[in-house]
């Protein structure tokens, strides 16, 4: 295990307070759909002015995926399209669209059996596809889960965040420089509730783990899986993947070690890479949707 200043927890929605506002206010009277027609049109400017984000794509598709200069173009675009269809229909639930979206599961059994068990298990999910929406669409009253967020939005975006998100027992934790965060997660896993943490982001302690990902070696934070490890609780890997304008698809599985060890930080190190292996399979069937717009590989 290494200590690194791996990428910090960060990450703004664009359009400011007042072109979050515009867009609450557009879809109140319009179809989120309406939004992706100038969408198409404003993602070519996006790629031109935010050049650092558009290379990192574009590598991810030239260099770990393969694929020639021509197609990493054309999924490069289509990348930074649907990571904005994903920002809009979040948006789209905020103002009061959540009807049009519908959404299917896969492996969803052991989420529910786990509610039953006394102790609190771990959501862990990525910044792929459109996470978050899937607290706006599913509700349990079973246990509590708290969902770590990036504490730095607009106010908009957090009171909404936090509107829809308790309608569906799910309290928000933001996440903050000062390491706040960290006291509340240990407690809620004392307490037997659930925790749901992106984890290709750090979001504490800075620990990672050397990890195999797609053609390459990636620093992969272990704060998450340190928490599993010390607490002795499952966790189970979600992610949330666009099918269509308003289907969404949810894939539920236990991340599990291929060898069992009493050793803490072994334990730690084998839930990250175990973890690492399931994104990786959920990125090579949904190639457009991984959104980490910075070099996520080493050098």
């Amino acid at each position: 295990m290494h200590e690194k200043n791996v990428k910090k927890w960060n990450g703004i929605t664009g359009g400011g307070k007042l072109g979050q506002r515009a867009l609450l206010f557009l879809f109140h009277f319009a179809n989120v759909t309406v939004g992706y027609f100038f969408l198409a049109a404003i993602v070519p400017f996006y790629m031109l002015f935010r050049r650092k984000s558009y290379r990192a794509i574009f590598r991810y598709f030239k260099k770990h995926l393969g694929y020639s200069s021509f197609k990493s173009f054309y999924k490069t675009y289509h990348n930074h399209f649907i990571f904005g269809q994903c920002m809009l229909d979040r948006f789209g639930v905020f103002a009061g669209r959540k009807n049009f979206f519908h959404i299917n599961t896969t492996g969803n059994e052991m989420f529910y059996k786990l509610l039953d068990e006394e102790k609190g298990f771990i959501i862990a999910s990525a910044h792929i596809g459109n996470f978050e929406l899937c607290g706006y669409m599913l509700k349990q009253e079973k246990k509590r889960i708290n969902a770590l967020a990036f504490g730095g939005e607009t106010k908009d975006v957090m009171n909404n965040r936090a509107k829809w998100f308790a309608l569906n027992n799910i309290n928000v934790i933001p996440v903050f420089e000062d390491m706040t965060h960290i006291i509340t997660l240990n407690e809620v896993l004392e307490n037997g509730e659930i925790v749901s943490v992106s984890c290709d982001r750090n979001f504490g302690n800075g620990k990672t783990v050397e990890c195999s990902f797609l053609s390459g070696k990636i620093e992969f934070p272990v704060g998450t899986f340190m928490l599993a490890a010390h607490y002795d609780v499952p966790v189970l890997s979600v992610f949330v993947l666009k099918e269509s304008v308003s289907n969404y698809h949810v894939f539920v599985k236990p991340v599990t070690l291929c060898n069992e060890t009493k050793d803490k930080r072994g334990k730690a190190e084998g839930l990250a890479r175990a973890f690492v292996n399931e994104m990786e399979g959920i990125v090579r069937k949904y190639p457009e949707q991984w959104f980490n717009f910075y070099e996520f590989w080493k050098e």
